[in-house]
């Protein structure tokens, strides 16, 4: 007897599993279609400023809808504008450095140098007069030798002079030397690359939105310091817009990307947004506990992203949907999206 009654607590628990296994199956009209159920998803970006400075200004809030290029926010620039004058002035002086040695000697400089070569020629004939003159007085010993000597020294250091002036000639002629002008030519590009950083730093004072989105969240305001770790604005990208959702693994395999799906939502029960599966993971997770869907929890899923054609922006961040995608013709899956994707 007792066997018999432990024979029927069996069957009755193995009828309820079955029932329970097919109640909580994706809903679905029959094998060639899937009804999944998700949320709503974006994209979002935290707009930050490069460099620490206090905010000068800012133009937008919450809720606001911005486009691309749009000037957010502005940082003190007194600082910014000191190190961009600056710098501009060291690469102008650099650049006249590079003029002026490609340029050469001027035939001013070379006109100089030729006179001087002159003086010094005059000046050695002078002291080789002086030192004949003084040696024939020596002979006849009508001067002591000691004068000799210093005529010699004269006459030897103008002549030592005019070499140096002619070799001083020698280069106004050929010009500064090829190091000379690449060096100078590497210091102007060090020093415009300065000012090319300086400018940038001035630039990135201004905070302007890098794509069209609406403004989340304004975590700043004017007279708050900002730097790179600090965020000014969070911004919530409009396009694409998608539904995420999760597959069971027995209906992965007729899962293909570029499916097109239906999207239905609460808010407009009576409309049906296009969409196409835009991604399909690789890897199995648990089903999340968020997600509304009669498969067990403790299911292995795959995440799949079903992007959404949104033109009136009526899709908000984690909405409740309900995607179907139809099975009926695989080659479906090759067709054009329905909207633009990105």
């Amino acid at each position: 007897m007792r066997p018999l009654k432990i024979i029927i607590i069996l069957v009755v628990i193995a009828g309820i599993a079955v029932v329970g296994w097919y109640a909580s199956r994706p809903e679905s009209a029959d094998e060639n279609s899937l009804t999944l159920y998700g949320n709503i998803d974006i994209r979002q970006v935290e707009l930050t400023f490069h460099d620490t400075e206090y905010i000068a200004a800012m133009y937008a809030r919450e809720g606001d809808r911005v486009k691309k290029g749009q000037l957010l926010a502005v940082q003190d620039l007194e600082r910014f504008q000191y190190a961009m004058d600056s710098a501009e002035a060291r690469a102008e002086a650099q650049r006249q450095v590079v003029a002026r040695l490609e340029a050469g000697s001027r035939i001013e400089d070379i006109r100089k140098t030729q006179a001087d070569v002159k003086s010094a020629q005059a000046t050695v004939q002078f002291a080789q007069k002086e030192f004949d003159r003084m040696q024939e007085m020596v002979r006849r010993k009508s001067a002591p030798a000691q004068s000799l000597d210093r005529a010699k020294a004269e006459l030897d250091a103008a002549r030592e002079r005019m070499r140096s002036l002619k070799e001083l000639q020698s280069l106004a002629v050929i010009g500064p030397r090829v190091e000379d002008i690449a060096e100078a030519r590497a210091l102007l590009k060090a020093a415009e690359s300065a000012f090319d950083l300086a400018k940038k730093a001035w630039q990135d004072a201004h905070l302007y939105a890098p794509v069209d989105g609406i403004i989340q969240d304004r975590i700043l305001e004017p007279g708050d310091m900002a730097n790179i770790n600090t965020p000014v604005y969070t911004l919530a990208l409009i396009d694409p817009v998608w539904a995420r959702t999760y597959v069971p693994e027995n209906r992965l395999g007729r899962l293909k990307h570029g499916m097109p799906a239906r999207i239905k939502t609460d808010s407009y029960p009576d409309k049906v947004y296009d969409g196409w599966v835009g991604f399909i993971s690789p890897t199995a997770e648990f089903t999340p506990k968020t997600v509304e869907t009669p498969e067990l929890r403790t299911s292995l899923v795959y995440q799949v992203r079903v992007f959404a054609c949104n033109p009136q922006n009526e899709l908000r961040l984690g909405m409740p949907v309900t995607v179907s995608i139809s099975f009926a013709s695989d080659s479906e899956s090759s067709a054009t999206p329905p909207c633009k994707e990105r």
